[in-house]
C-alpha cells in the first residue's frame, strides 16, 4: 500500500509539471495490454446468465457469447474491443497493431456476432441483460467503428450491425417504460447510459432515438436541485451519480440554460466532496478498486462539464484542474493491482484521456 501511494504520488507530481496527463504513445501501448491479454481470457468469469432450465447450467462463457466472453464480464470485454479500436484510430504508430487487429478480426466475425444478437432472444429473461450499461458500451463501440474511415473499420462495423440493431430495438422498447432514472454509482447508473447512447444517436444520425433520449434526461433531471453529492462516493462507486447527471444535461442543453441549471445542482459542500481523490484501501478488492475507476469518470464528466461552460464561470477552470488531478492520481494505480482492475479500468482511462 505504502509503495502505491508513492507512485500516485510520483505520477501526480510529474503530471503537474506537464501541466496535463495526456495519452502518448507509451502510455497507451501500455494500456493497450490490458485487453489484449483477458479478451481471450475465458477465466474467472462473471457471465451473470440466468439459468432457467438444467441444460443452461453447463455453458461456458465462450458457448454463451462467442465474441465478448473474455475479460471477467460481458461488458467489459464490449468496451475492451472499444478501446482497442480507439487506439488503433488515434494512435497510428501503436507498436502491437498487427496483433490488435487479428484479435478483432476473431471477435467480429459474422456468425459469432449473429450468436451474440440471438442470445437476447434464445433465453427467458434475456432481453434484459446487460440492461443499461452493456447496452451503452456497445453503442460506443458502434460509434467508434461508424465514424472510422478505415477498409477494417467498415468491415467490422458492417458486421456488428446484427447485435446493435437488437440492442437498439430493445432500448426502443425499454425507454418509454422506464419511469425512473437509476441515480447509483455503479454498471445500472441511467445518466451515463443515456450519455452514451445520445452520442452514439447523433453520429448515427438516428433523430428519433436522439429526440426520445432528450426527452427521457429532461424527464428525469431537469428538475434537479441541491443534489446531495456530498453523500459521495458509496464504497464500490465508479460513477460520481452527480456529474453523470451534469456530463448528460450539458449534452442537451443550450450553454445559458446549463449554467442556470448546474448553479442550481451543486451546492458548496457537494462541490468541495466530489473534489476530493477516493480512498482506496485495497486495491485488490474486486470491488474497493471501483474506486480506481471513479477518478477515471469524474476526471471525463469535469472535462466534459468545463468544455461547456463559458470562459467566465467559477466552475470551468476549477472542473479541468480536477480533470487532470483524478487522472493523475489513477493511471499508476492501474498498473499495481490485480484482474480484478486489469479487466477494466484501461478502458476507463483511456476514454478520460480522449475526452
Amino acid at each position: 500500500m505504502k509503495k502505491i501511494l508513492i507512485l500516485s504520488l510520483f505520477f501526480a507530481l510529474n503530471f503537474s509539471a506537464q501541466q496535463i496527463p495526456i495519452l502518448t504513445d507509451e502510455i497507451a501501448a501500455k494500456l493497450a495490454e490490458k485487453p489484449v491479454k483477458c479478451i481471450n481470457q475465458e477465466y474467472p468469469n462473471k457471465t451473470a446468465h440466468v439459468i432457467n432450465a438444467e441444460k443452461d447450467a453447463v455453458l461456458t462463457p465462450l458457448q454463451l457469447h462467442p465474441s465478448f466472453y473474455g475479460c471477467f464480464d460481458w461488458h467489459s470485454s464490449v468496451h475492451g474491443h472499444w478501446m482497442l479500436i480507439r487506439l488503433l484510430k488515434t494512435k497510428t504508430n501503436l507498436a502491437n497493431h498487427k496483433e490488435i487487429e487479428r484479435i478483432l478480426d476473431g471477435s467480429f466475425q459474422p456468425e459469432k456476432i449473429i450468436e451474440e444478437a440471438k442470445y437476447f432472444t434464445k433465453y427467458e429473461v434475456a432481453s434484459s441483460f446487460e440492461r443499461t450499461y452493456g447496452w451503452a458500451w456497445l453503442l460506443k463501440l458502434d460509434e467508434e467503428l461508424a465514424t472510422w474511415n478505415h477498409p477494417k473499420a467498415k468491415v467490422w462495423h458492417q458486421n456488428l450491425k446484427p447485435l446493435t440493431n437488437e440492442i437498439l430495438r430493445l432500448w426502443k422498447i425499454y425507454l418509454p417504460k422506464q419511469t425512473y432514472p437509476n441515480r447509483t454509482g455503479v454498471h445500472p447508473n441511467s445518466a451515463f447510459a443515456l450519455s452514451f447512447a445520445l452520442d452514439w444517436a447523433r453520429a448515427t444520425n438516428d433523430k428519433i432515438f436522439e429526440h426520445q433520449l432528450v426527452e427521457k434526461a429532461k424527464y428525469f433531471y431537469l428538475n434537479d436541485k441541491k443534489t446531495p453529492a456530498y453523500l459521495e462516493p458509496d464504497g464500490s462507486d465508479f460513477f460520481s451519480p452527480s456529474l453523470q447527471i451534469a456530463d448528460l444535461m450539458r449534452r442537451i442543453l443550450p450553454q445559458k440554460e446549463f449554467v442556470k441549471w448546474l448553479n442550481n445542482f451543486y451546492e458548496k459542500r457537494s462541490l468541495e466532496n466530489i473534489e476530493k481523490i477516493p480512498v482506496i484501501s485495497d486495491i485488490n478488492d474486486y470491488q474497493t478498486v471501483h474506486l480506481v475507476g471513479l477518478s477515471f469518470t469524474r476526471a471525463w464528466c469535469m472535462k466534459g462539464i468545463s468544455k461547456a461552460l463559458p470562459e467566465n464561470h467559477k466552475l470551468k477552470k476549477q472542473f479541468a484542474e480536477s480533470s487532470d488531478k483524478f487522472l493523475a492520481n489513477a493511471l499508476p494505480l492501474l498498473f499495481h493491482g490485480n484482474y480484478g482492475g486489469d479487466h477494466w479500468l484501461a478502458s476507463f482511462a483511456v476514454y478520460a484521456l480522449s475526452e
